[in-house]
């Protein structure tokens, strides 16, 4: 099946549900397969980390990794398959008292999944650095240099009030890159654009290490991040823009 059409016809599949993940196309289209892993019953499955736990030491310890992705990620993936069954059963019974609820926990685990597995794909044991290339250009036409970007990405993350991300995307109107704030996974967002770059700032993601000192876990999240796997994306999104 091509991945347009898997796109829909999953999104359809969710039915009302599927309405408040309308903006997820765009980061579907700009996700690797994992993120898109389902089991023999249609069902949403928990990717794999794609390096071992302890890889991103120092910068990203083993334990925090571990609770990360085998419990807070899993969780949200358990909670997206529970919401899209409660709304299958709804529709299935002509029931529909309970539909804002169960659309609201589709929002929230589905945006946790969908960007926890980008997240694990933005990291790698070998990287750092700088990025080149194509990323290289767009960072320096829409931020000025490198190092303002990092500044301005660090900031506007550890900025976020409470839970939330940091993210840099691409936005396909302007064909430009910009660097937003994303509340509790689904608020604050921009409709339409394509995650690139995102970092987990909600506490579980860092506080074993790092405690409430936010601005140095992003420090050092910038040790860990894989350009090439962000500048893939970023080629993606451009192609089909």
């Amino acid at each position: 099946m091509e991945r347009r059409e898997f796109i829909r016809t999953n999104l359809a599949a969710a039915g009302a549900g599927a309405l408040a993940l309308a903006g997820a196309q765009s980061l579907w289209a700009s996700s690797e397969p994992e993120a898109m892993l389902q089991n023999e019953k249609g069902e949403y499955t928990l990717p794999p980390l794609p390096y071992a736990y302890n890889a991103l030491e120092p910068y990203i310890d083993e334990q925090t990794m571990r609770l990360h992705h085998d419990k807070h990620h899993a969780g949200y993936v358990r909670g997206l398959n529970k919401a899209l069954k409660a709304l299958e059963e709804a529709r299935r019974k002509g029931d529909f008292s309970q539909v804002d609820y169960w659309t609201r926990k589709v929002s929230f685990h589905g945006s946790g999944h969908f960007l926890h597995s980008i997240f694990w794909n933005n990291m790698s044991p070998e990287g750092g650095g700088k990025p080149g290339g194509a990323l290289a250009a767009a960072i320096q036409r829409n931020f000025g240099d490198f190092s303002r970007f990092r500044a301005h990405f660090i900031a506007a993350a550890a900025g976020v009030e409470g839970s939330g991300w940091g993210a840099l995307v691409y936005e396909p109107t302007g064909r430009r890159l910009l660097i937003l704030q994303v509340e509790k996974h689904q608020n604050l967002t921009a409709w339409g654009v394509v995650p690139l770059l995102v970092v987990d700032v909600w506490e579980h993601a860092y506080y074993l290490k790092y405690q409430n000192r936010r601005k140095a876990y992003l420090e050092a999240f910038f040790h860990v991040i894989s350009w090439k796997d962000v500048e893939k994306r970023l080629n993606r999104a451009v192609r089909m823009s």
